[in-house]
């Protein structure tokens, strides 16, 4: 990456543009996406460790679609187990069902939809055989106590798991034809698989899912330092999670250094198959050479920078978002390590900027609460629009959530100290709501970015990617404009 200009001050991705170069690469569909961090990720997106972002669901649509979830720490070591092993039997290609007994009612049915972005449910007999399916259409009108059975539709197409990963046109279309635009994935003994919408076909012959060596999907766990996390992460790395992040806000700490070589040493040393310890955050190359000396392969970059931090207002501590990228990557590669960039999106331009300055990949927390799979309810405003709530990790929210198990004293002394927000809306898009659709977003406009910079992968992207420095005129001037402006 080249820099017109040195610059005076550090810079955010907003201070920042790409100036378009020579290119040979006519199509953005020629430009492969996949990270050089040895995670295994064949797009360069991470849903955040949120509470509010990523669970079960987040984690299992991002790896199939080739990014990852990091599962909070907050979460019972019980429950994040739970959610590994889950997470590792979902299929790569059909998303998992939402289903209902035939006595169970249009209420229960509502309640359900906003779970998955396919909008279906399925009514299923004992045997996991399917009776029918309801969607929104057939909800609509009917009393919240109604049997589904009653307003089910009985007659949905249904494919064997090979007909559904046979030729994409030809799948495409036969399931394009149907009423909702769905189909039931069967196992040989007739029992239901999944659900595989038209747009999802299409999907996958765009995505790569990110999968182990064993073809099982991708899943990350973020492990606080505060606790016994050398044993935390050896039982989720025996659950089977391929990544672990240790995390806390300030990352160039002793105690995370101690904890860095602790996980490394309980874990196993690095290898090309090893599971991959990320630590953070950090901001500075020196705290970056720190944790990658004690062990870490991949380093979080970013305080501050997030939609529900108010550690910079709070605190005054932080470092804008590009530059602190920029000197961190530049370090770390030095090492052999990597860094993620963590906070600070707000556009796909933002992620391509990040992944220029040296990031193998781009961690996005509020953007994606906003969705199907984030873990939040579904709620609805008084102009009928749809959000979801979202909440900063050292909100007042999360603390209370976070030591729910200590004693009353110590949970009111902690109280009394919190940097982030702990309630604010996230509006799910206009016709659209699913983390795939943002993912479409984003990765549209990597990949344009690359062609813009005449290079085929985020490699060359970082090599031949000019970078011009812009006032907030200048960051205005790019705006789309929705509204006559005279």
């Amino acid at each position: 990456m080249r820099l017109l200009h040195s610059p005076a001050t550090d810079l955010t991705y907003d201070d920042c543009f790409f100036v378009p170069s020579r290119s040979a690469v006519t199509s953005r569909f020629d430009v492969d996406l996949a990270t050089d961090d040895g995670t295994g990720a064949t797009i360069p997106v991470i849903a955040a460790n949120m509470t509010a972002v990523s669970g079960k669901r987040m984690a299992e649509t991002m790896a199939r679609r080739g990014g990852l979830a990091v599962l909070p720490q907050d979460l019972s070591l019980e429950r994040l187990v739970e959610i590994v092993r889950l997470v590792k039997r979902r299929d790569v290609l059909v998303d998992h069902p939402l289903t209902l007994a035939p006595a169970g009612t249009v209420g229960q049915a509502r309640a359900l939809l906003p779970k998955r972005a396919h909008g279906l449910v399925v009514v299923i007999d004992a045997d996991r055989r399917p009776l029918g399916v309801v969607s929104e259409q057939e909800l609509a009108g009917r009393d919240a106590f109604t049997a589904v059975e009653e307003v089910m539709v009985t007659d949905p197409l249904t494919l064997s798991p090979e007909e559904a990963a046979g030729d994409p046109a030809q799948v495409h279309a036969r399931i394009g034809a149907t009423h909702h635009e769905a189909a039931l994935v069967l196992e040989a003994d007739g029992s239901l698989r999944g659900v595989l919408t038209a747009r999802g076909v299409l999907r996958s012959t765009i995505y790569t899912p990110a999968v182990d060596g064993q073809g099982r999907l991708l899943i990350a766990v973020a492990v606080g330092i505060n606790v016994d996390a050398p044993a935390r992460a050896r039982a989720l790395v025996d659950a089977g999670a391929d990544v672990i992040v240790l995390d806390t806000a300030h990352g160039h700490q002793d105690r995370m250094i101690e904890a860095v070589r602790a996980v490394r040493a309980e874990i196993g040393e690095r290898s090309s198959t090893s599971v991959r310890l990320a630590a953070g955050n950090v901001v500075t190359a020196e705290a970056t050479r720190d944790l990658v000396e004690a062990g870490a392969d991949i380093v979080k970059v970013g305080v501050g920078p997030g939609a529900m931090c108010t550690t910079r207002m709070m605190t005054g501590v932080g470092r804008p978002q590009f530059s602190a990228v920029l000197e961190c990557a530049e370090a770390a590669r030095g090492l052999g390590a990597r860094i993620w960039a963590d906070g600070g999106v707000r556009h796909p331009r933002d992620v391509a900027l990040a992944l220029a300055a040296g990031a193998s990949s781009v961690m996005i927390g509020s953007w994606l609460a906003g969705t199907f799979e984030s873990p939040g309810d579904l709620h609805v405003d008084e102009n009928g629009r749809r959000y979801k709530e979202n909440f900063g990790m050292a909100s007042k929210r999360a603390v209370s959530s976070r030591t729910a198990a200590d004693d009353s004293f110590s949970r009111a002394r902690k109280a009394l100290f919190e940097e982030g927000i702990s309630t604010s809306r996230m509006y799910l898009a206009d016709g659209a709501g699913s983390v795939e659709d943002l993912l479409d977003s984003i990765t549209a406009g990597v990949r344009s970015s690359c062609t813009y910079a005449g290079a085929r992968d985020l490699d060359e992207l970082r090599e031949r990617a000019v970078i011009g420095l812009q006032s907030a005129a200048g960051y205005a001037e790019g705006r789309p404009v929705a509204t006559s402006w005279s």
